[in-house]
């Protein structure tokens, strides 16, 4: 199993934990010297197999014939409020689903996570949502909408004020240090994984679905 599988399966199983996440983009300003752009919001999006879960008829089957309903995650935007020492994200989301059986009316109801990771490894906080698909009779596909949020803490996604220096340094052509990447030193490689936060949504998916997912 590898370390990435072995993140997602903590993301899938974990129910509670704690905490907050950000992200930026680093741009390059006139061939030397770094401008850091950076927002207390944390970046948002759907870890890897978990934006669609696929419902079987047979238990342990996964042959396409054994297909009961699928879904699939999409259209995520996010909304970020920076006005408090807590900075909180809304993540809103569609939730497209398809069943094979078409004959009468049924509600599916499919499990979600909204988690927020730390420097790409860490799981900070989690918690778990419920969306509902609602299949009128003789309709194969159905639509719904459903939301999550988290918290960031400002603090903790701001970075120091002697890293932010150091990375975004003007640096003159010629010099020494103008050679050398400040995001390649560990000590401002660190802060930065410190300062970056996530806000991750998917389908809460048990452990058999994920392998099925991350195989097929």
């Amino acid at each position: 199993m590898t370390p990435r599988t072995r993140l997602l399966l903590a993301i899938a199983a974990t129910v509670a934990l704690a905490g907050c996440k950000h992200s930026g983009d680093l741009v390059v300003e006139e061939g030397v010297g770094i401008t850091a752009v950076r927002s207390a919001c944390p970046a948002v999006g759907i870890p890897d197999y978990t934006g669609d879960v696929t419902l079987f008829r047979t238990p342990g089957a996964t042959d396409a014939n054994s297909i009961d309903v699928t879904a699939v995650m999409t259209n995520v935007r996010s909304q970020c409020s920076e006005g408090t020492d807590k900075v909180y994200t809304t993540v809103n989301f569609d939730v497209l689903g398809r069943r094979a059986d078409v004959h009468g009316a049924r509600r599916v109801t499919l499990p979600y996570f909204v988690t927020v990771l730390r420097g790409g490894t860490a799981v900070i906080s989690k918690r778990v949502g419920q969306v509902t698909l609602d299949f009128a009779d003789g309709q194969e596909r159905a639509r719904a909408t459903a939301q999550g949020g988290a918290y960031v803490n400002r603090a903790e996604a701001t970075l120091p004020a002697d890293i932010r220096e150091r990375i975004t340094r003007r640096r003159k052509a010629g010099e020494a240090e103008a050679a050398v990447d400040p995001l390649s030193e560990p000590d401002v490689r660190t802060a930065v994984a410190r300062a970056t936060f996530e806000v991750l949504v998917g389908f809460q998916l048990d452990q058999n679905q994920l392998a099925y997912n991350a195989t097929r």
